[in-house]
């Protein structure tokens, strides 16, 4: 039984050191294409997924709904504000235990490392991506009452997701764990959204 433990434990180090270097060599990789236009272009365009622009999205989706009449459309831009609130907090909750420093700031691996702590300094929260948390949360609630658009949502929320490491906003772990915390708080929206559905019987 010890030693199932002791190899279990060495299994997950060597996954840990194993993503660590992946991250170490994407953040070597994108100093270098940093500073170029494409990437600059995307990077901006990327800022949907920030807090302030994905929180107009989703209010400009419910407002057109209701001034549609649409209870369908109404419903999606409810569920993407509240799946997007609870990523954010999620991901914040997060961000306030564990310290990394940010590609763009990271003076050596060490740096890249995350470790606990609760540094309230942007450049210590790297991890997860908030942007990724964000986009997944909204695209997934979304797709979840439009089946029919999944595909160009989810591919929506990746690029504003993968955007992130060639900017040196975020490494790729950062960007996967944010990703995981969107997809799993619209998860939880879609399982209360049912629920309350049962209860009330809204038509949305």
């Amino acid at each position: 039984m010890f030693l199932c433990a002791m190899s279990k434990k060495q299994d997950a180090q060597d996954a840990g050191e194993a993503l660590l270097d992946i991250d170490h060599k994407a953040h070597a990789a994108a100093e270098q294409k940093r500073g170029s236009l494409t990437v600059r272009v995307a990077g901006m365009l990327s800022d949907i997924g920030d807090q302030p622009q994905a929180r107009m999205l989703c209010a400009g989706v419910l407002l057109l709904g209701l001034a549609r009449r649409d209870a369908r459309l109404f419903g999606a831009g409810a569920r993407m504000l509240v799946a997007h609130e609870l990523a954010t907090a999620a991901k914040s909750a997060v961000k306030h235990r564990v310290d990394r420093r940010r590609p763009r700031s990271a003076s050596d691996r060490d740096d890249e490392k995350p470790r606990p702590g609760h540094s309230r300094d942007k450049e210590d929260n790297s991890f997860p991506s908030g942007h990724s948390a964000g986009a997944m949360a909204i695209a997934s609630a979304y797709a979840a009452v439009y089946p029919q658009h999944r595909v160009p949502a989810l591919l929506g929320a990746g690029a504003v997701a993968a955007a992130q490491i060639p900017r040196c906003a975020h490494y790729p772990s950062d960007v996967g764990a944010g990703l995981a915390i969107g997809a799993a708080s619209s998860g939880v929206v879609s399982l209360v959204w049912r629920i309350v559905l049962r209860l009330t019987r809204l038509p949305v």
